[in-house]
């Protein structure tokens, strides 16, 4: 069922590749409006880890047994991508993006998380790896993706506890 990995890594690719066009012209919106970007100084890690985690899957994962339950658990992190994309709307990019002024984005799962993107984040880097049945591949990202994480939301943290407008 080659071709079925090849459709499931083909899918995912050409989501990532929509996804940074998005956050590309968002991104660019946003500055455009006065924004500005904060912590750049980690985006290249982030980029250089989700870019080596799926060639990593592409290398490794061809020639592997599907595993449904695990697709579907993945199907399901895939809708809460789009949760989470929806309700940042035109805010949403892969950057760490200040718009002056503007309290968070606090609809949708932001609601009740707050950092729900992060979540789906992780749960994808765990749980695409085991569509294909290599758990090894899904904790050793986990790992990497939890100290890149813990780094970007620290940092994710500082910038908007710095440039929150005054309450009240």
């Amino acid at each position: 069922m080659i071709w079925l990995n090849i459709a499931i890594l083909t899918l995912v690719t050409v989501q990532r590749l929509v996804e940074l066009n998005i956050a590309q012209r968002n991104t660019k919106r946003l500055l455009a409006r006065g924004a500005y970007e904060a912590g750049s100084g980690h985006y290249w890690v982030i980029v250089v880890f989700h870019a080596a985690w799926l060639i990593g899957l592409w290398v490794l994962a061809r020639d592997n047994p599907v595993n449904w339950v695990w697709l579907f658990i993945f199907l399901a992190i895939e809708a809460m991508r789009g949760w989470v994309v929806a309700a940042l709307g035109e805010r949403w990019t892969t950057r760490i993006i200040v718009l002056p002024g503007e309290p968070l984005v606090a609809r949708g799962p932001y609601r009740y998380l707050r950092h729900p993107n992060y979540i789906v984040v992780a749960l994808e880097i765990f749980v695409l790896p085991m569509v294909f049945g290599m758990l090894w591949y899904a904790l050793a990202g986990t790992l990497i993706n939890a100290a890149i994480l813990y780094w970007r939301i620290r940092v994710e943290e500082e910038t908007f506890r710095e440039a929150a407008p005054p309450s009240g």
